[in-house]
Formats: structure tokens, sequence, C-alpha cells
């Protein structure tokens, strides 16, 4: 079973969710709360969910700045923010900042639900037309590519990340086990000095890689 927390401050929407994610065989809501103040006091005797829905648009603190704050103190903890701002500087904020996934509220219910069991499997959830948006970004003004700290096997894999995959679609792509895909993410990570799969797509559209 998936454990899922909730933070969102409009009722009906907080609620809908809970009611959907407990009628589920693999999932459950174990937390729902209007903000992240009340979210870390129910913490205190609660166990932190595997997975995080937040909204941006908070009372109290932002969603943008609960991020940090979460993952500084839970940093297994995987968050999705689903909110209804598309504009690209709050989504590669809340990207590189340690958002895993970012969708848009007008997402169906069971395509959250794919989308957390994407996440779950390694992917990094997002709607179309936020990828899209990700890609756009960095295509008016490419800067002159860098020379790359990584092996071709390790660029295979950050492919297969900004193609959106998890981390068994990846293996399936290179023939390789999925521990071995985690252990390449990981050599990654440290030789690019990043924290989150959203830290190297957004090196890898800029060239940076």
């Amino acid at each position: 079973m998936i454990s899922i927390g909730i933070i969102e401050d409009e009722n009906d929407i907080r609620n809908d969710l809970v009611v959907y994610f407990n009628r589920q065989q693999d999932l459950f809501c174990s937390i729902a709360e209007p903000s992240v103040e009340s979210f870390l006091k129910v913490l205190k005797t609660k166990t932190i969910p595997d997975i995080l829905l937040m909204d941006i648009q908070l009372p109290g603190m932002s969603g943008l700045e609960g991020i940090r704050l979460i993952k500084d103190q839970f940093p297994d903890t995987e968050i999705i923010m689903l909110t209804i701002y598309d504009d690209t500087e709050k989504i590669f904020k809340a990207l590189v900042t340690g958002a895993s996934g970012y969708l848009l509220k007008n997402t169906s219910l069971p395509k959250i639900r794919e989308a957390i069991l994407e996440l779950r499997a390694g992917g990094a959830p997002m709607n179309p037309q936020i990828a899209r948006k990700v890609i756009e970004y960095f295509n008016p003004a490419k800067p002159a590519k860098k020379e790359s700290p990584l092996t071709d096997r390790e660029k295979e894999i950050v492919i297969g990340l900004v193609d959106g995959l998890s981390y068994q679609a990846i293996g399936d792509r290179m023939g390789i086990t999925i521990e071995t895909v985690r252990s390449y993410i990981k050599t990654i990570y440290r030789k690019l000095q990043v924290n989150s799969k959203g830290e190297v797509i957004k090196k890898s559209l800029s060239g940076e890689i």
C-alpha cells in the first residue's frame, strides 16, 4: 500500500481526493491538511507518507516554500505539486527545489492515481502541457554545450528521465536491471551535484550535460 499525504486548502478538492484514494486497493490517504504548518504539526504524531500531493497557493507558507522545508526534514518523501499554476517560473522553482512531479488541478482522479504509480516506479509525472513548457523554456536560447561529466551510458539514463520513463522502463530500454538503473542515478546525482530528477532534467534540457 502506498500512503498518500495531501496539503490542499480547498475543502472540496481535499475531501474528494481523500475519498478516492481510500477506495483504492493500492493507495490510502494517511494525512490531509489545509496548510504546510498544520501538516508538519500532525507529523509529530503520525508517520510521514510515501508521496505528498501539495498545492502552491496555501494559507501561511506557500507550497513552494514547503517543498524545501519538507524535503530537508524528510528527503525520501516524494512530492507532486497539484495546482492551477502553469507558468514556467513556478514549474521550475518546484522541480528544482525538489518536487518530483507537477500536475494541474484539472487532472482527473484516475490520472492522478496513474501519476502516483508512475512516480512510485521511478518516473517524473507531468501533464503534457507542463512537459511542453519544460521543453519550450529552453528552446529560444541554448547555451554553448559544455563537456559533460557523464559517460555515454549515464547520458542514456538521463535521456530516459527526460522522456518521463520509469526506472523499470529505462532498464528495459537499455537491457539492464532496475537496481543497475538506480546505481546509475546515484552516480549521476553525485557527478552533477543535484538532489532530484527535476534538476537533472533541467540541466539536460539547458545543455549543461
